[in-house]
């Protein structure tokens, strides 16, 4: 049951990391208290429980944080994006550019049956290039309906979403 509690009082403020003049908003608070991580899980798993979702896709690594118990929550398929690499199988992958440099990102080619629902997660949205990535991952697959792109934080003034149009966004704290 969703209680009050504010999750942005959570959420630690680092400045100059992880390079001179970038705020970062640390999850970590929010991770360590089972009442505060447990509210967000809830929050997530309200919106999306009665929209007959079939799996939770999230990018390599924090987004497993949030997208694996959602997942479970909902009775869906948990999809891991991960870097080259790191899945087993044969898999799908697209190059793409980060607020930082270049990475690349994979899933396997069985993922997903055709027509599948999923909620895209990871755990904050900044300039969009990591979702985008995945997104661009999910076309690869037949009929794939992406029902939102959910996230912990959204840092608003960069405007990620527009990168993840149509698609649309949610998120449980924004800044």
């Amino acid at each position: 049951m969703t209680t009050t509690l504010d999750l942005k009082s959570f959420i630690r403020d680092i400045p100059d990391f992880p390079k001179p003049g970038i705020l970062f908003r640390d999850i970590t608070p929010l991770l360590a208290n089972p009442d505060a991580f447990r509210e967000a899980i809830d929050r997530l798993h309200q919106r999306y429980a009665d929209q007959q979702i079939d799996a939770v896709v999230a990018a390599e690594s924090r987004g497993f944080i949030f997208g694996a118990p959602l997942a479970l929550r909902l009775g869906a398929a948990f999809i891991p994006v991960r870097k080259p690499g790191k899945l087993p199988f044969d898999t799908h992958r697209h190059a793409y550019e980060l607020e930082y440099g270049s990475d690349a990102l994979e899933i396997h080619q069985d993922a997903l049956p055709p027509g599948s629902r999923v909620v895209v997660v990871d755990d904050l949205l900044a300039t969009g290039g990591t979702l985008e990535a995945c997104i661009k991952l999910l076309e690869n697959f037949e009929g794939v309906e992406i029902v939102e792109c959910a996230f912990c934080i959204h840092l608003t003034d960069l405007q990620g979403e527009n990168r993840l149009a149509p698609h649309p966004v949610f998120s449980l704290i924004r800044y």
